[in-house]
């Protein structure tokens, strides 16, 4: 599959618009269940829906001259258009209430990792990220890969052209950094 989709991207930016609607179809499940994770469970409140993130998501990527080199990249450029949309959502929300209701967003991996269901202030976090880029450019990029992509640790390896050991202590540090500046 991965093969496939890394033909399929190709063929795309070729030219071939079958090629784009294949891929479409075979990525927006898995885009689809990245988001439901990121947005969580227990907020009712929530107006931001999964399909709403990977539609807005999908318009900014399609409009992007990006050449793929591989699935990998792809995944890895979805999350990052992800996180604008919820950054982009949470500031309006925040503005409209004038800081109230801020959204909350749910980061599934790191809820495997510890154990527990954590609910984040988007906008928290993307400042937080912000900060940690300032610090460690790799490590907040392979934070946000894992965190709104849901990307494994060998693809977000691949996409940072390091190897796996190294994405793993990377994700340490910036977990530990991450859970103190969000204390």
């Amino acid at each position: 599959m991965d093969q496939d989709l890394t033909g399929l991207l190709h063929a795309w930016r070729a030219g071939d618009e079958a090629s784009r609607d294949r891929l479409l179809a075979q990525v927006y499940d898995a885009l689809r269940g990245m988001a439901a994770a990121r947005l969580g469970r227990g907020r009712n409140s929530h107006t931001l829906q999964p399909t709403a993130v990977v539609n807005e998501a999908l318009l900014r990527l399609l409009g992007n001259d990006t050449d793929w080199e591989d699935r990998a990249h792809f995944f890895a450029l979805a999350a990052l258009k992800m996180r604008a949309v919820l950054v982009d959502h949470a500031r309006a929300r925040a503005a409209e209430k004038r800081g109230g209701d801020v959204a909350m967003l749910t980061l599934s991996h790191a809820d495997r990792e510890a154990g527990g269901d954590v609910e984040i202030d988007v906008l928290a976090l993307h400042q937080a990220l912000e900060h940690l880029a300032e610090r460690d450019e790799r490590a907040a990029r392979g934070l946000e890969m894992a965190y709104f992509g849901g990307m494994e640790r060998k693809d977000i390896a691949c996409v940072l052209g390091v190897s796996v050991p190294t994405v793993e202590r990377d994700l340490r540090f910036a977990r530990a950094w991450l859970n103190q500046q969000l204390a």
